[in-house]
């Protein structure tokens, strides 16, 4: 028996707006899609967080049992700017400023993207397919969209005809938004465009003579449009209809709710049973943006390279702080939140690395199987990372209530408690094993140990000033040194 039979997970359906009963569409078996990067620039932290939510859930849904196809794709072609019809390729833009060729910045963003998830300890996905190889796949779907009378040609370029489809279907099932309301809040076309309406959206456009990236086509020399992309490429792997697709909540529209249209228009039924999406990352309260300056990436966030934080971080405060709220949350970046995140992270490590030096007892004073459950019914709430930790934090008292001697646990507990602690605080959180990137773990236990020799030598010496001084200066920086029968001892609040 798999631990999905007995651990039952309700997920926020952004399509119902409601927390579902997760139910797989086959036994054990989840599929689930993630829209992937566009590749012309270094990683956006707030991609990173969109990114790190679905590696949690993936975590997740393994430790249970499930067995998971994870496909995240890479955009590398068709992705125009400010996300519209018109204007040039991000990819191509890029390129051309940097006089290389497209490809190039396609690789050398790929690469940055894999090391910074690699640093942050992320899983790989289990397919990881791009736009530029599935151009024939896409090709296909759009003349099936054609034959099925739901898009039209114009001047080499195909456009989706919304209002066509919306006769038959409802366009805006996502993002609750009705086509009256888009046409009454969309400007009249001012004759530059193909388009039909203002709400169609382009299958496949017509490359300019200037335009690098190009591919034959029965319409034209050209490329796809960037919502088709990922209705290709899912359900190529993951079949016409699939658990899960996730994504930000910047994509639930046009993106997500295109994907759904083009499913619909091509194949007669919705692609995804329930559908996911990730808040946004602020940094010091306001929108991260490079045009405002309000904007940090995650090298300059390890490195403390920067103008907005006091210190380097480590990936693994920079995980433990980005899960300390549930995925659903807008979550804002902050020096002070980071600092604290250290603290905790801290905290909770030392407190798994005392679980071996632990004494036992025929008994112990914490209900550790209910303890247990309550880590599961966190997790299993809409994926409740930080109703988890808070339990995780439970279980790091009582195993320092236990190192003090005023707490017990039995041999039996102790085991399950071991087990619970690191797969949920290693597997499902994906948390490094690591502290401050200062030092690591081991170069701050040696400082520590120092501090106190140093300590020790100057109540030997009755310089009982210093003495206080390094333990008051020490307590300050959240090292609560502890004197007993057998030396001193310290732990980090």
């Amino acid at each position: 028996m798999s631990l999905y039979d007995n651990q039952h997970i309700k997920i926020y359906n952004s399509l119902s707006g409601e927390k579902e009963t997760f139910t797989p569409i086959n036994q054990g078996y989840v599929g689930m899609y993630v829209c992937g990067p566009t590749v012309y620039s270094n990683v956006h932290l707030g991609n990173v967080r969109t990114f790190m939510s679905f590696d949690m859930i993936f975590r997740y849904l393994k430790h249970l049992g499930y067995k998971v196809r994870y496909v995240r794709n890479i955009t590398d072609a068709g992705h125009l700017e400010n996300d519209a019809d018109l204007g040039e390729d991000k990819i191509t833009k890029k390129a051309r400023v940097e006089e290389i060729e497209p490809m190039e910045v396609v690789q050398r963003y790929t690469v940055d993207f894999h090391n910074v998830l690699q640093t942050l300890n992320f899983l790989p996905p289990s397919i990881e397919p791009t736009a530029t190889g599935h151009i024939i796949e896409q090709i296909e779907l759009i003349q099936t969209i054609i034959d099925n009378g739901f898009a039209y040609v114009v001047n080499g370029s195909v456009y989706f005809d919304v209002h066509k489809y919306n006769e038959s279907n409802e366009y805006g099932i996502l993002s609750k938004r009705k086509l009256e309301d888009l046409i009454h809040n969309t400007r009249t076309l001012d004759g530059q465009s193909d388009k039909k309406n203002p709400q169609d959206f382009a299958l496949w456009k017509k490359a300019e003579p200037t335009h690098i990236m190009r591919w034959p086509s029965p319409w034209s020399d050209g490329f796809p449009g960037w919502h088709l992309e990922c209705t290709a490429m899912s359900t190529k792997y993951l079949g016409e209809f699939f658990d899960i697709h996730g994504g930000g909540m910047d994509l639930k529209f046009p993106h997500h709710e295109c994907e759904i249209a083009q499913n619909q228009a091509a194949k007669g039924l919705a692609p995804v049973k329930y559908w996911m999406h990730a808040n946004m990352l602020e940094l010091n309260g306001a929108r991260m943006s490079k045009s405002s300056g309000n904007y940090i990436n995650p090298a300059e966030l390890f490195s403390g390279e920067n103008d907005k934080m006091s210190k380097g971080f480590s990936p693994g405060v920079i995980r433990f702080f980005m899960m300390q709220a549930s995925y659903r949350s807008i979550l804002d970046l902050t020096n002070d939140g980071l600092l604290a995140a250290e603290k905790g992270f801290n905290r909770l490590l030392e407190a798994l690395g005392n679980l071996d030096n632990l004494n036992t007892s025929s008994s112990s004073s914490f209900d550790v199987s209910e303890w247990q459950q309550k880590c599961y019914d966190a997790m299993n709430d809409d994926f409740n990372t930080p109703i988890l930790i808070a339990h995780l934090f439970e279980a790091a008292k009582f195993i320092n209530q236990v190192n003090d001697g005023s707490a017990t646990v039995s041999n039996e507990d102790l085991a399950t408690l071991k087990t619970v602690l690191h797969t949920f605080t290693f597997d499902v959180l994906g948390l490094l094993n690591s502290q401050a990137s200062d030092g690591g773990t081991e170069k701050l236990n040696a400082a520590i140990e120092l501090l106190i020799k140093l300590r020790k030598e100057a109540r030997i010496n009755k310089d009982f000033a210093l003495s206080d001084q390094i333990r008051d200066e020490l307590a300050e920086a959240g090292i609560e040194l502890k004197d007993g029968r057998e030396g001193t001892t310290f732990s980090i609040k």
